[in-house]
């Protein structure tokens, strides 16, 4: 088997399980994984932090499953656009990001607390 063949599926793999219960194509985070949005933006930095890096969203959201705010982002990449969230908890902190809409990922968590 060619070595950059297995690299990629070994990648591919860690990503998926690494994935949890979040439903995310891997293929996505290796296309993005460079912009500044998916590469610096990490967990518990502030929304002010999140828009020195990202600018401003293309819309914010009240979540409604947990307290605090959703911001929906629009990555792209040779003429690709892909949606990105990032969400805040109620201190303003990241608690979450992904590539799905805000609204996708509050259905997410609706469907697994409540079962919908």
């Amino acid at each position: 088997m060619n070595i950059k063949v297995l690299v990629a599926v070994v990648s591919l793999s860690t990503l998926v399980g690494c994935a949890g219960s979040k439903v995310e194509n891997p293929i996505d985070y290796v296309t993005y994984s460079a912009q500044p949005l998916v590469d610096k933006v990490d967990h518990d930095m502030t929304s002010k932090e999140v828009m020195q890096i990202a600018g401003p969203p293309s819309s914010t959201i009240y979540r409604s499953v947990e307290p605090g705010t959703c911001n929906n982002y629009v990555l792209s990449e040779d003429n690709h656009k892909q949606p990105y969230y990032v969400s805040f908890n109620s201190s303003d902190r990241v608690d979450g990001k992904g590539f799905m809409t805000c609204e996708q990922m509050e259905k997410n968590a609706r469907a697994t607390l409540f079962g919908d």
